[in-house]
């Protein structure tokens, strides 16, 4: 059965909690919109929320709060880093919320989040959106960034593999790299299946990367759990960052799990959406290799087809 109440949390004095009997996630209007918390009832939180600045307001520099959050792709400075510091409003829907943030004064876009918990299941699903109040038309893509705490290892689906041969002549996937990406960086595991990227806080340089590939799930083992993300990638449409629908970052402090939208031109007045699910799994431990996906999270987020 799901519930929804306000309180404080982190600091924020406003805040949602949706609630059913096995997890909880927790949204605040004070800043954001910014989702801090999902996880099992009583359990860890999945998400990162910056113990430096939790409860701040105010001010025209864009803060890292954590949690999860919405963009606007491509990403740019400073269109990209638009302040998320003050109140959002907040509408009750039949089995959810949404979360409305006032229209950007430096881009002219509004960012809006609808959250479902589902009443009897640790799952979420997210519609992220963003409509266009300028007098133009605007190319951009909704950008969806999970702000997962510290300690964790990251899990990307690698496309089926297929043996050289004449049916099997033209390339199936795309792995995208930033300038600072480095691939000997010990942190990444290259598997003949899966990528995996574990969080080190021993070890503070950036490391991103992006895959199109039609899987359209990204996962995350931490503290003997397991969170998932599922999109639905169009193989059709064209994305941004050399074309990269996921994405991943890390650093000495949290791992992102990004999913994008693809590139669309907003007209005035129009909106454009992405949708995530997020699902959570008891008794998963954190793989290092494919094997250990193939053991322990492949077939959870197979049921989830």
């Amino acid at each position: 059965m799901l519930s929804i109440e306000t309180g404080p949390a982190w600091g924020w004095p406003n805040c949602c909690r949706l609630a059913n009997d096995l997890a909880d996630l927790i949204v605040t209007t004070d800043v954001g919109p910014r989702v801090l918390r999902f996880g099992f009832l009583g359990g860890p939180n999945h998400f990162a929320v910056a113990e430096a600045l939790q409860g701040q307001t105010g001010g025209d520099e864009w803060r890292a709060y954590g949690g999860h959050r919405l963009w606007h792709a491509p990403e740019h400075f400073p269109r990209s880093y638009a302040p998320d510091n003050g109140p959002v409003s907040l509408e009750r829907l039949p089995d959810g919320v949404r979360v409305i943030q006032p229209v950007e004064p430096a881009t002219g876009i509004q960012k809006e989040m609808d959250l479902r918990l589902a009443p009897e299941a640790a799952r979420v699903r997210v519609t992220h959106r963003l409509r266009n109040h300028t007098a133009w038309s605007v190319e951009l893509a909704p950008w969806a960034l999970s702000v997962m705490a510290a300690g964790g290892v990251a899990v990307l689906p690698l496309p089926p593999r297929r043996p050289h041969g004449p049916d099997n002549l033209l390339p199936t996937s795309q792995l995208t790299l930033w300038s600072y990406t480095d691939l000997a960086d010990p942190r990444w595991t290259w598997g003949t299946r899966y990528i995996l990227l574990r969080q080190d806080p021993a070890r503070p340089d950036y490391q991103k990367i992006g895959l199109r590939s039609p899987a359209g799930w990204v996962a995350y083992a931490r503290a003997g759990e397991l969170f998932v993300k599922t999109f639905r990638p169009d193989p059709a449409a064209r994305y941004p960052d050399l074309d990269t629908p996921l994405e991943v970052f890390v650093d000495d402090t949290i791992v992102e799990l990004e999913t994008l939208g693809p590139l669309a031109a907003l007209a005035p007045g129009a909106a454009v959406e992405h949708v995530e699910d997020w699902h959570l799994f008891p008794a998963v431990p954190a793989p290092a290799s494919d094997a250990d996906v193939d053991a322990h999270i492949a077939p959870r987020v197979a049921g989830l087809r």
